[in-house]
């Protein structure tokens, strides 16, 4: 399964989906409920959602606070992916209740229906993520290069729980990320870290990398973007997550920072 939805130039995840979904959802079905009811609850519905998404980004802030205070502004780039949607959904229930209470009790019965439909679209939409792991592929039967000639089979990562990142130089999020996995690599020896590189000549990122001076183990090549084609991926970066047998449990489209790589390698770590 593709975890986003790519429409031309656009990469949309899944989990961003569900949510936009479950918010349309709420938004429609509360201006229909508000008109016949008199009372619309379109204002507090916004409320909702922003107070749901600050609590969220907020919550996984504090879970994962060691990796944020170690680069404070981090916590302001949500392109992270870093999110706790059940707090998240604890935060727009609790500001509807409050608004409701205060400002528009007669809003109440259309906001608490379009707020369960909304939250019921978007828990389906969780679960059927998680319903739908991506258990049948695994690390294929994949030859690439080192950055010194030599072929390696992608099978020989499985063993130990393994992330393989699909970068190039010319992309930005990726030259933004690579510190992160790098970093990663040198702390996690129990895990395989894999940077490989999509569609460019070894002598290019060697140099790429040699400019910028890191140093990094399993740093292959994937000239025709084979990696790519097996799993569907065309966004970079996108980093592949597998556990110890060598099964794809999660893919992340987009940038990474600590936190959220550290969120990913405790999964395959399990």
């Amino acid at each position: 399964m593709n975890p986003a939805i790519t429409l031309g130039p656009l990469v949309l995840p899944w989990g961003l989906g569900a949510v936009l979904a479950s918010l349309l959802v709420a938004w429609a079905l509360g201006r229909w409920l508000g008109r016949r009811q008199g009372a619309d609850p379109g204002d507090a519905l916004w409320g909702a959602f922003w107070a749901g998404a600050l609590l969220a980004r907020i919550a996984f802030i504090v879970e994962y606070r060691s990796a944020y205070l170690a680069e404070p502004l981090s916590m302001l780039d949500i392109r992270d992916g870093g999110w706790n949607p059940v707090a998240g959904l604890l935060g727009a229930w609790l500001y509807a209740l409050v608004r409701a209470r205060r400002r528009a009790p007669q809003a109440w019965p259309a906001l608490r229906s379009a707020l369960m439909a909304g939250t019921a679209v978007f828990v389906a939409g969780l679960g059927a993520l998680s319903a739908l792991p991506d258990t049948d592929r695994r690390l294929p039967a994949l030859t690439v290069r080192s950055l010194q000639g030599a072929e390696v089979d992608l099978r020989t990562f499985q063993g130990k729980p393994t992330v393989i990142n699909l970068w190039a130089t010319w992309c930005p999020p990726c030259v933004r990320e690579m510190p992160v996995l790098a970093a990663a690599q040198r702390q996690s020896p129990d895990v395989n870290v894999v940077f490989l590189n999509q569609g460019e000549a070894a002598d290019q990122v060697r140099a790429w990398l040699r400019s910028r001076g890191l140093g990094l183990d399993n740093a292959l090549i994937d000239e025709t973007r084979a990696a790519g084609a097996v799993f569907e991926q065309k966004a970079f970066p996108t980093t592949l997550f597998f556990d110890a047998d060598g099964r794809l449990v999660g893919t992340r489209i987009g940038e990474l920072s600590a936190a959220t790589l550290q969120e990913r390698l405790a999964r395959i770590r399990r």
